[in-house]
Order: structure tokens, then sequence, then C-alpha cells
């Protein structure tokens, strides 16, 4: 998903419109620091376009981004100069250095296709934390959360140029088909029809609490409201 340039910028212009980025940078940090006073150094996994990582650096003296996308990486790169951003698979990836506060955030730990996989990914995080560092994962749904056969829709108009896009989301087993079809008009090129079907696992909490237990961390799940997911929060025991 999101490989090349063209779909990255449809990404940033239908969900910038749509979420208030640095209200939930704010948030998150403001839930770091009620466990770390004295945060002062963050690292976005699954960073993207690096726009919540444009609002952590406001508020940390030094962030870094990770993102697996390379037209992903490379946006957040224009967005945010001299900010250390790392290709690398979450699961996976080793920067030898630590930090106070690891985030993942708009439910991309949904993209995982395993329980292992969710293992790994929180344990790679883990070994990324200060001794005393915080882990804030922001969920997908859970299988008794999710919403069967749900559609979602949203348009936006820059100048001369409208997206709109419209998903349809259907429960596979334990995880959620979600079929996206996008409409890109510009005055030069008129209409284009684009399309893309994204798998996102439906872990349950037991899952994630595990995951951070395996990773050696205390966990706490808040729970979103108005719809929002929430956050598994963990830190070291």
């Amino acid at each position: 998903m999101y490989e090349n340039a063209s779909a990255a910028e449809i990404y940033d212009a239908l969900y910038q419109d749509r979420k208030d980025y640095d209200a939930e940078a704010a948030q998150v940090a403001a839930l770091v620091r009620e466990r770390k006073p004295g945060a002062s150094t963050l690292l976005d996994v699954a960073c993207g376009t690096g726009v919540h990582l444009e609002g952590f650096a406001k508020r940390f003296d030094k962030v870094a981004g990770l993102e697996l996308s390379e037209s992903m990486a490379a946006r957040a790169t224009e967005r945010l100069s001299g900010v250390p951003l790392h290709h690398g698979d979450m699961r996976t990836f080793d920067l030898g250095e630590t930090f106070d506060a690891v985030v993942i955030m708009f439910s991309s730990i949904g993209y995982l296709d395993t329980v292992a996989d969710l293992n790994s990914a929180v344990a790679a995080m883990s070994r990324h934390l200060a001794d005393d560092g915080v882990l804030v994962v922001e969920p997908w749904y859970f299988p008794d959360t999710f919403l069967d056969r749900h559609v979602s829709t949203h348009a936006v108009k820059r100048g001369s140029e409208g997206i709109a896009r419209v998903s349809h989301s259907t429960r596979e087993g334990d995880k959620t088909r979600m079929e996206i079809h996008y409409l890109v008009a510009d005055g030069a090129n008129g209409i284009e029809h684009r399309s893309e079907v994204d798998y996102l696992t439906l872990f349950s909490p037991e899952e994630y609490t595990e995951a951070f237990r395996q990773g050696g961390l205390n966990v706490t799940y808040l729970e979103g409201t108005a719809g929002a997911p929430g956050f598994f929060v963990g830190t070291r025991e």
C-alpha cells in the first residue's frame, strides 16, 4: 500500500482533512509524561508521511521515525528536515539506540498478519525503550468492536483538484477486508479511478496484553471516545 508518490499524496490530502494530527500528538505526549515526566526523546514507528511526527517534534527535544514504505518516508523527509527517518520493518528493526517513548499511531499495527508478528513488533519496540520508557500503541478494532459491512466516505477539494474516497469493510475470519476506491479529478486530466484492498488483523485485547507482557512491559488499555480505538500504554516491569 502507498508504494508510490501519488498514492502517498492522496493519503496526505484525505487524512489531514479529517484528522487532527496535532491534537492526537498532544494527547499521546501527555500520556507519556504522566508516566515519565522528563521524557525528551520519541520514536514514531510506522510514521507514514510524518504528520504525527511533526506534532511530536513540537513536544520532544529529539524525535525519529521508522517507516517501511519508501514513498511515505520520502514525504516525511520533505516535511521534517533534519529529523532522522529510518527505513525498516516494525517486527525486526534495530536502530542501536533507545528512546523515552516509542509510539505507533493510526492503527498501523493492525497491518501485521499474525499474533507472532504482533509479539515480534512489540518486542522490537520494547527493546528501543529506555529503562523507564513508555510504549504507546493505538490498536485497530477488536473482534467484538469491528462493524461488519461498514461504509465510510470522504471527499476533499484542493484548488482545482478533488479527491473522493469510499470504503467497504467486511470481516474474513480474524481479518478486516477493507476495499477502498478513489476518484481523483483535476482540470487538466479529468477523472481517474484507483482502488486497493487492505487487510488488517482483528487482534483481541488479550493478544495485545500478552504481547506487552512478553516484551517485559506492564500495560494499561485506555478506552477511546467517539469511536476512537484508544491506546495500550506500556511501562517497564
